[in-house]
């Protein structure tokens, strides 16, 4: 009898595992790249990928190329890829992950595992405890002290993920469990640091079991926490049905939210815990110390009427101008901005006044294939070191919408910054500043602008300030929004979409507006279209 074909989640996990494996194997970037881009893929897809093998259809799907397809062949028909069987005894994910989570590093961790002959994490601990770390070549005193102390540590200090890696792998986890996405990444912030699912069981050893099972956990410091291949700490919380609702505040948190709430009662969901305490039920986006008795309404991802911020293959993008409409339109929006770069960003290919008009006679033609849906003539516009822009006004002129960005001088000093944005923003054509304050999360903190003097002349000018949904972005931040909403300025909550699957973006874009209590009338581009175009539109 066939075994039951798997489904798009555990073959998701087994390339994502891959992917990992393939990196402690000294593959290159893009080979690693490109098998963690297909399990979101996989994971994405809404038709099961073991059937599109079968048919031999999966290169339909944009990302999946022959090698992919043959992994997913031997997932489907063998439920294993044959060269991960060796690649995991020889680069064995439970010390990298353990290694990561040490601040070891996972090379240097497997490293030492080949030289003591282990595998495992208990073996590791075991041979730390017994002193043998001094056996292996360059570990001296001072690493082998760091790295008891380390293993001392009940919680060590995880590294933090990025929100769409974080999200994916807790609802991986949750499908796979039946459970409910918990901790960090439930509410959605920048770098979730505390991964956490809540499962209602009255057989806490059946879960605990499974979860130990899963491609995404490579390793346990106990039966109820885990280790991602990253070295994060992934928490299962398994509570009786009774209790589900109170274990999921609990794990949601943030702590000084559970506290302010006090003694929590037994409660099968969230609901009726907050009903108790007479309270509505706070979206676990604005949970904190403060409590409210009604919480306010929140932008929602399915009140996005069009998306403000995305490229095409004139600039440095990877689709057309056709292909990004109709991908929008797919999803239910009446109109997309195209935005590729200007000539001044050098880091990649920008456009001139002439490629612009060539770009706009493509739009035209694409917008009478698509209508009533609309392709609006735009461009993410440079801002010069003198504060002019990188076009012409009389081109700027033609264009529908026109945002700013900063690209070069991001450390230049905050007079000096400042001074170089707002003489930007004042220029009539402009609608918007993109990704305000310049961060790329994990690499380069935020650029020294005043936020605030932005701000004030963003609602004089009636400019709208931009979220950026790229998961290295998410700029301006919740914190900014929270600022920029109480004076009155509009967001724009966009994706920067460089792909059709970059359109996805959106739901980081909104829900980091959600963690600055934006509402619906705070967001531009929740509005029609006539109300998008109009110059400077009231606030």
């Amino acid at each position: 009898m066939k075994s039951a074909d798997p489904d798009n989640a555990s073959m998701a996990a087994r390339l994502n595992e891959y992917a990992a494996l393939l990196e402690l194997s000294g593959a290159s970037h893009y080979s690693v790249r490109a098998y963690s881009r297909a399990a979101e893929i996989v994971r994405a897809a809404p038709v099961p990928i073991a059937e599109l093998v079968r048919e031999g259809r999966v290169q339909e799907l944009k990302g999946i190329g022959p090698a992919i397809e043959g992994r997913l062949r031997e997932l489907a028909e063998i439920g294993d890829i044959a060269e991960m069987v060796e690649l995991r005894r020889s680069k064995p994910l439970e010390l990298a992950a353990l290694g990561r989570l040490l601040g070891l590093g996972a090379k240097r961790a497997t490293e030492i595992g080949t030289a003591l002959g282990i595998v495992t994490v208990a073996e590791f601990r075991a041979a730390a405890n017994e002193g043998r770390l001094r056996e292996v070549p360059g570990v001296g005193p001072r690493t082998e002290a760091r790295i008891l102390a380390a293993l001392a540590n009940e919680r060590p200090a995880a590294p933090r993920l990025l929100l769409p890696r974080a999200r994916t792998l807790t609802e991986s986890v949750a499908d796979a469990l039946g459970g409910v996405v918990a901790g960090d990444a439930r509410r959605w912030l920048d770098t979730p640091a505390r991964l956490a699912v809540v499962v209602a069981s009255d057989d806490p050893a059946e879960v605990r079991e499974r979860f130990a099972r899963l491609p995404e956990i490579v390793a346990l410091l106990d039966p109820d926490t885990g280790i991602t291949p990253e070295g994060a700490i992934f928490e299962l919380v398994v509570a009786p049905k009774v209790q589900q609702g109170t274990a999921l505040v609990r794990a949601t948190g943030p702590a000084e939210h559970v506290s302010a709430l006090g003694d929590l009662p037994d409660a099968p969901d969230e609901s009726r815990l907050y009903r108790a305490f007479g309270l509505g039920l706070p979206p676990p986006e604005i949970r904190s110390g403060r409590l409210e008795r009604v919480p306010p309404p929140l932008v929602e991802t399915g009140e996005i009427r069009g998306d403000l911020h995305a490229h095409t293959n004139w600039s440095d993008g990877k689709a057309s101008v056709f292909e990004m409409g109709e991908a929008a339109r797919e999803r239910g929006y009446d109109y997309l901005a195209i935005c590729d770069h200007t000539p001044h960003v050098t880091v990649v290919q920008g456009l001139d006044a002439n490629a612009l008009r060539r770009q706009g006679e493509e739009i035209a033609a694409a917008n009478e294939e698509l209508e009533p849906f609309r392709i609006l003539r735009g461009v993410e516009c440079d801002i010069r070191p003198d504060g002019s822009l990188d076009l012409a006004d009389d081109v700027l002129s033609e264009l529908e919408w026109v945002q700013l960005s900063l690209h070069h001088g991001q450390r230049a000093p905050r007079a000096e910054l400042t001074a170089r944005v707002l003489e930007a923003m004042r220029h009539p054509a402009v609608r918007c500043l993109s990704h305000p304050t310049g961060r790329l999360i994990g690499h380069r903190p935020e650029n020294a602008l005043d936020l605030e003097r932005t701000i004030e002349v963003a609602l004089e000018l009636r400019v709208a300030l931009e979220v950026n949904g790229l998961a290295n972005r998410l700029d301006l931040s919740g914190d900014h929004v929270r600022v920029a909403v109480a004076a009155g300025v509009r967001i724009v909550c966009s994706t920067d979409a460089h792909s059709v699957r970059g359109l996805e973006n959106m739901e980081y874009a909104v829900h980091t507006a959600r963690r600055g209590r934006a509402h619906p009338t705070d967001v531009l581009n929740t509005r029609p279209l006539t109300e998008v175009l109009a110059r400077r539109p009231p606030a």
